[in-house]
C-alpha cells in the first residue's frame, strides 16, 4: 500500500504545485488585501476632505447623486456611513444603452467617492489583468481562487478549476500523513528539522516536518477552498443529504444575463427602512451599513453592521436580509451562528479560510499559512527533481561505466619453462 501512495503523492504533489505556490503566496498577501490596497491607492480609499466634523452625505443620497451625474452609471453596493476619513466605496455597472441593449460599457466598476464633498475620487475595474498600482491586490485576490481562467458560456472554469485543485489537495493531505509516519518508532523524527545539516536534508525535513506541524490548519485550508469554489455545485448538495440547509435566497431564482438585468421598483431609502423595521423585531442592535441591489436576480441585500466592518473582521460575519426588488416581499437572512448544523457549516468556511473568525491574530496565521503552502510546493518539486536525477544516473551508470575488465585466463607453463625462465 506504501509505495502506491508514495506515487500517488508524487504525482497529486506535481499536478498541483505551481497552482498551490500561486494561491499560497497570493494568500499570504491577501490576507491583508484591504490595508495593502489602502497603502496603493490613498485617493480610492482616504477622503480627501479628511477626518473633519462636517456631516457625510447619507450612502442612499450619495448614490442617488452619482447617478444623477452619469445616467450610464448604477450603484450597486454602498454603506450607509464610512469611517471619518474614508472614501465611500461603491461597486457600479453600466445601465442598458438603448442604442446596443447591452450594458454601457464604463471601464470601471468600482468608485471611491468623499462622503462629505460627493467627489468621485478614483475608478478602477476591480479584477482586470494588469499588474498597475491600481489593480494589484484586485487582480492577486481574483488570481488566488481563479487563476484568472475565463468564464465560458457562463461556466466559470477558473473557480471550477480550482475547486477540483483543492479537492486533490484535501485527498493529499492525507496520503501525505500517513507517509510521514513509516514507523511508531521513528515519529519524532516526522517533527525534527536538521537544520545545521543544510542541503537536501533540510529541505526534506521541510517539506516533511513542516507540514506535519500546521497540518490541522492545512487541511481545514483545503477544505475550505472546495467549499467556496465549489458552494453550490457541490458542497450543498452533499450537505443537504445530512442536515437541512435553509433556503438560499439566490438559489431560488435564475440569474440574468447582463443584457436582461432585472430593474428594481422600490428604492434604497424604503428597502432600508424595511430592514431596520425587520431589524428591530428581531432585537438586533446593530445599524443598517450597507445596501446592494443584484439586478442580474432582482434582490435587494441589507446588512447589518457598525462603520468600518463592513469586512465582518471578528467572528462569522455580519448579518444580511434580502428583500424582493419588485415589491419589496422579504426573501430571506443571512444571520451568523444560527440555523442548522449545515448552516453554520457554511458560514465558517470564510471566516476560516480568511482568519478572519479570530480578528487581527488569525490573518496573521493564515498570512502565515500561505507562506508554508508556497514552501511545501517548492520542497515538494525539488525532492522529486533530485530524486529523478538519482534515477537517471543509476540507470546510465552500466552503460557509462562497465566496470574492470576480467583478468586473463592463466595459461599453463611450458614443460621447458624453467629453461625458458632461465
Amino acid at each position: 500500500m506504501r509505495p502506491a501512495l508514495v506515487i500517488l503523492h508524487r504525482w497529486f504533489g506535481l499536478g498541483v504545485a505551481i497552482f498551490l505556490f500561486i494561491s499560497g503566496a497570493t494568500g499570504a498577501l491577501i490576507s491583508f488585501d484591504h490595508e495593502l490596497d489602502a497603502a496603493l491607492n490613498p485617493d480610492l480609499f482616504h477622503a480627501h476632505s479628511g477626518e473633519t466634523a462636517q456631516r457625510q452625505i447619507p450612502g442612499a443620497e450619495l448614490a442617488r447623486r452619482i447617478e444623477a451625474l452619469d445616467p450610464r452609471v448604477r450603484i450597486g453596493y454602498v454603506m450607509t456611513e464610512v469611517e471619518p476619513g474614508h472614501t465611500s466605496m461603491m461597486s457600479v455597472e453600466g445601465t442598458i444603452d438603448p442604442a446596443t441593449g447591452k450594458p454601457h460599457e464604463l471601464g470601471f466598476n468600482q468608485i471611491g467617492v468623499d462622503p462629505v464633498t460627493g467627489k468621485i475620487q478614483a475608478r478602477r475595474q476591480w479584477g482586470e489583468i494588469s499588474l498597475s498600482r491600481e489593480n494589484l491586490l484586485p487582480f492577486l485576490y481574483k488570481l488566488h481562487y481563479s487563476m484568472h481562467i475565463p468564464e465560458v458560456s457562463g461556466v466559470e472554469l477558473g473557480i471550477w478549476f480550482m475547486g477540483i485543485i483543492a479537492i486533490v489537495w484535501v485527498l493529499d493531505c492525507f496520503i501525505a500523513l500517513y507517509l510521514s509516519f513509516p514507523n511508531f518508532r521513528s515519529w519524532r523524527k516526522s517533527f525534527a528539522f536538521r537544520w545545521k545539516a543544510g542541503g537536501p536534508k533540510l529541505n526534506f525535513d521541510l517539506h516533511r516536518s513542516g507540514g506535519v506541524w500546521v497540518w490541522l490548519l492545512l487541511l481545514v485550508l483545503a477544505i475550505t477552498s472546495v467549499s467556496m469554489n465549489l458552494t453550490d455545485r457541490v458542497v450543498r448538495p452533499l450537505l443537504s443529504t445530512v442536515s437541512t440547509l435553509s433556503p438560499d435566497a439566490f438559489a431560488s431564482r435564475t440569474m440574468n444575463p447582463p443584457e436582461k438585468p432585472i430593474p428594481a421598483l422600490i428604492g434604497r431609502e424604503q428597502v432600508m427602512a424595511l430592514a431596520r423595521t425587520e431589524g428591530n423585531k428581531r432585537g438586533w442592535t446593530a445599524p443598517v451599513g450597507g445596501v446592494f441591489y443584484a439586478s442580474a436576480f432582482g434582490l435587494y441585500g441589507v446588512g447589518f453592521f457598525q462603520p468600518g466592518n463592513d469586512h465582518g473582521d471578528v467572528g462569522l460575519g455580519n448579518s444580511w436580509l434580502y428583500f424582493d426588488g419588485k415589491d419589496g416581499k422579504f426573501v430571506g437572512d443571512r444571520v451568523p451562528g444560527t440555523g442548522s448544523a449545515g448552516d453554520i457549516f457554511l458560514q465558517l468556511q470564510f471566516p476560516l479560510h480568511s482568519g478572519r473568525i479570530a480578528g487581527l491574530p488569525g490573518r496573521i496565521v493564515l498570512s502565515f499559512l500561505g507562506v508554508v503552502v508556497a514552501m511545501l510546493s517548492v520542497t515538494g518539486v525539488i525532492i522529486w527533481v533530485r530524486k529523478r536525477r538519482a534515477r537517471l544516473l543509476a540507470a546510465r551508470a552500466p552503460a557509462a561505466s562497465p566496470g574492470p575488465a576480467p583478468a586473463p585466463a592463466r595459461q599453463p607453463l611450458p614443460q621447458n619453462a624453467s629453461t625458458v625462465l632461465e
